[in-house]
């Protein structure tokens, strides 16, 4: 996780009621992208960093999470969304999703040729 949040999130952190905090992580985060309010709650325990991203009435998109993982992590760390089994669900809100990176393990990346052309890959990585 980065070492210093964005402005973009720090301005938005909570600092007072249930999620408040002053610095660093944990901490709740109220983040406004493409018109759309985010709330953001950030973690780090048990051997892991987690981020998890919600609204008030939809699920954030792909480009979202993207979005939100590049303000609390750096653009060549790896970063998680798990499908577990059904029976270990856990679902607090209709509209949030999570980011993990497990801290004590390097997470395995398929190469990408199993995903698309090369091509694309480098199209992408030019974006960044």
């Amino acid at each position: 996780m980065r070492k210093q949040l964005p402005a973009i999130v720090e301005i938005g952190r909570v600092r007072f009621g249930r999620y408040a905090s002053h610095w660093g992580i944990p901490g709740a985060f109220n983040v406004r992208h493409n018109g759309v309010e985010f709330l953001m709650l950030a973690s780090d325990g048990q051997g892991w960093e987690h981020v998890s991203v919600s609204t008030q009435d939809h699920t954030p998109s792909w480009d979202d999470m993207c979005w939100a993982k590049d303000l609390f992590w750096d653009n060549d760390e790896c970063v998680l969304q798990f499908h577990p089994p059904r029976d270990q669900y856990v679902n607090l809100h209709p509209h949030c999703l999570h980011l993990w990176k497990p801290l004590r393990h390097v997470v395995p990346v398929p190469p990408p040729k199993l995903v698309g052309p090369m091509s694309c890959v480098a199209k992408m990585s030019s974006k960044s």
